[in-house]
């Protein structure tokens, strides 16, 4: 059996205000003839298919268009969807008895049902119904565990982790009874505990203090492949063979510049204990670039000269297909405000999209704006003057010192709380 396992389409993305609708298409026609050449028996889809709940009319019909022509150019292909922390999972299952006619499952929602007890009755999670069995040409049998973004209010337990592992567990235990030679294969959108996450300019949305981090190491009776969404870097999970995030489609950041995309090829056989996983490879269409990339500090004449080497001209004026996203980084205190508009000016003329000018500074010696003095006791900030702290904050915040008219309001400020 072979399947072809993603996530994090993103669909209907802006980045940096620019409509990534032509980018998403370009990897839709770029999955098509992966799934043409591989005639895959699944396509998994693991969460985050659309950026936000509310997706825009263009990015709801690039998704529908794909699904057709994929059902087309595989009819025996199983097209499985879950829903991730961006969608609507209402939304995103809506059409499900629709496109179930068609080989496509959606689970965007865990269902529940009154089940009658001896006590009166209680509400049940309907494990059965994210269980779904398929069966290769070759006799290869899998049985797909389709499980969405668990949100708080569907898990159970001390912790989320632990509700998430109680989930998982009851969902595995169920399928087994249901059918027993079937190998597993789980999908997933989570934030997986270790998982390498770009922890500047992040856009997995990770909750603070790692509340939704879900710890699986030493998971006994794990699933034979877990596939899962929400992190962007492709990578194994826990260390293991048989778990993997298969990352985003797109960079969805810049901190994510340097990460590779595409999809899994994953490739069971009848009775076999080997499961292969191809990586293809896919090149986004637009790269993303920083100039200059290290630290190096460049006057204005420099970093426009930077910019000529590195960038293409545009043709007759027209943004090229395959332009750049690019992030100019320039010295506080080395560029004025008629430099910034010369260097937009000339990025104007270049095939890139500029996104932001990134202003730096240096290692500021905070001891410069609040003397020498070290805290070492609770007494030490009780006896310390706010204005000091204040002022140290503001350097940490905004990479440069107050001016004088600033310090002076802050001053009055002060004053007028004291008084």
């Amino acid at each position: 059996m072979k399947i072809i396992s993603t996530s994090d389409w993103h669909l209907g993305n802006l980045f940096h205000g620019n409509d990534r609708l032509a980018e998403h298409k370009h990897f839709l026609s770029w999955l098509l003839q992966r799934i043409e050449e591989h005639q895959p028996d699944a396509l998994l889809v693991a969460g985050d298919v659309f950026d936000n709940g509310n997706p825009s009319a263009a990015a709801q019909s690039a998704y529908y268009e794909f699904l057709a022509d994929a059902t087309r150019a595989c009819p025996a292909m199983q097209v499985v969807i879950t829903a991730g922390n961006h969608d609507s999972a209402n939304r995103l299952e809506a059409p499900r008895a629709l496109l179930s006619r068609h080989k496509v499952e959606i689970r965007g929602t865990v269902h529940r049902e009154w089940v009658v007890t001896d006590d009166g009755g209680c509400w049940t999670v309907n494990y059965d119904d994210l269980i779904i069995p398929m069966q290769s040409s070759d006799g290869c049998q899998v049985v797909v565990l389709a499980v969405p973004y668990l949100r708080n209010d569907v898990v159970r337990g001390g912790s989320y982790s632990e509700g998430v592992n109680d989930f998982m567990r009851s969902l595995m235990a169920r399928a087994r009874e249901l059918y027993p030679s079937h190998k597993q294969v789980m999908m997933a959108h989570m934030y997986a505990k270790g998982a390498d996450i770009a922890h500047s300019d992040a856009s997995e949305k990770i909750v603070i203090g790692g509340q939704e981090e879900v710890n699986m190491e030493g998971w006994d009776h794990h699933p034979d492949y877990l596939t899962c969404g929400h992190i962007h870097k492709r990578q194994h999970i826990w260390d293991t063979t048989w778990a993997r995030y298969t990352g985003s489609i797109l960079p969805m950041s810049f901190a994510e510049k340097d990460y590779v995309h595409g999809v899994d090829l994953v490739t069971m056989t009848p009775g076999g204990k080997t499961i292969n996983v191809d990586f293809l490879e896919y090149t986004p269409q637009h790269a993303l670039c920083v100039l200059p990339e290290g630290d190096e500090e460049l006057t204005p004449k420099k970093l426009a000269k930077l910019i000529n080497e590195s960038l293409a001209e545009r043709v007759d004026g027209v943004l090229g297909d395959d332009f750049k996203y690019v992030v100019l980084k320039v010295k506080l205190d080395k560029v004025k405000n008629d430099e910034i508009k010369a260097l937009e000016d000339l990025m104007g003329r270049k095939n890139a999209v500029l996104c932001k000018i990134q202003k730096v500074v240096g290692n500021i010696d905070l001891t410069t704006v609040v003397g020498n003095r070290h805290i070492t006791s609770i007494d030490d900030i009780i006896d310390r003057d706010p204005l000091e702290t204040l002022k140290e904050t503001f350097v940490a915040e905004h990479k440069r010192e107050m001016n004088e008219r600033q310090e002076s309001l802050l001053k009055e400020l002060l004053s007028s709380i004291n008084d």
